[in-house]
């Protein structure tokens, strides 16, 4: 990966199907999550790559495992790793290890790692049914810490199960970044992305992202133009090496958020930083 030339690095996107037609939710959320956000056609990794290729730049890719609170098989970790590595001049590998799964996941974090490269971990609180300070993860955070890479937490609210009955048993109060707050102390090494604007607790978001130094924030799931004044004002001057550039392609498309992006009051050295400059430091692509 050439990062001198990348236009930038989307830290945020997903695998939402696997080569041989696996969802990674359940129909009933997927169909809830693409009437909420619009979406259109889910693109295979291979077509994700291509995407980014045409506009120059990297991203970030990884599914959701949340098989116990769901009861819905995720796509293979090992298949998300296997192909970004297929098209490694664009794509950079996370995976998801569902908390729930105790001494297996933390083998399984390990074995990512060490034998398919992965750069990352992403957690979805809410969907997963576990709440971030729960101690049950922590053997799994102690694990990413040693292996030095970043953990992922969805924060806000979601779109998965937005309108279905008792939305779809998914629990917002799990995605508080507040709850992460915990993560941070006992881990003090543990790099976090706090992703999302983090609807309806930004507040809390950015305080433990002023106060916590290895906590950064990701712009994901939202166009710019709706994004908090407070948001755009602590990422113009506090955060400004701290809040990174990310789509939640496919639910919306980097030339959307790129285009209401370049509307938004950001300072001009301030720009690089997030579209591309924190991401490649802190995923040690720099």
């Amino acid at each position: 990966m050439n990062v001198g030339e990348l236009v930038a690095i989307d830290v945020h996107t997903h695998a939402e199907v696997s080569a041989d037609g696996h969802a990674s939710l359940s129909d009933d959320l997927a169909a809830a999550s693409a009437k909420y956000f619009k979406e259109g056609a889910r693109p295979t990794i291979p077509e994700m790559a291509a995407h980014y290729r045409e506009r120059g730049m990297a991203a970030v890719v990884f599914t959701v495992d949340a098989e116990h609170a769901t009861g819905h098989p995720r796509i293979s970790n090992e298949e998300v790793a296997e192909s970004c590595a297929a098209h490694a001049d664009v794509l950079i590998p996370f995976a998801s290890v569902d908390p729930w799964k105790g001494r297996a996941g933390v083998r399984e974090a390990r074995r990512l790692v060490g034998e398919y490269g992965v750069r990352g971990f992403k957690f979805h609180p809410s969907v997963q049914g576990m709440a971030p300070d729960d101690r049950a993860a922590y053997p799994l955070y102690e694990a990413i810490e040693e292996l030095g890479v970043p953990a992922l937490f969805h924060t806000g609210q979601t779109g998965i199960g937005a309108g279905l009955p008792g939305g779809g048993g998914i629990r917002l109060k799990y995605s508080n970044p507040m709850l992460v707050d915990d993560v941070a102390v006992d881990f003090p090494e543990l790099r976090i992305i706090l992703a999302h604007p983090s609807f309806p607790w930004q507040d809390e978001a950015l305080a433990v992202a002023t106060h916590k130094p290895n906590v950064y924030i990701d712009l994901s799931g939202w166009s710019p133009k709706y994004f908090p004044p407070i948001l755009v004002r602590y990422a113009n001057t506090l955060l400004k090496d701290k809040v990174l550039f990310g789509s939640d392609y496919p639910m919306i498309t980097p030339d959307r958020w790129l285009a209401d992006f370049d509307k938004l009051d950001i300072k001009p050295e301030v720009r690089p930083k997030i579209l591309k400059e924190n991401a490649a430091r802190l995923l040690g692509l720099s």
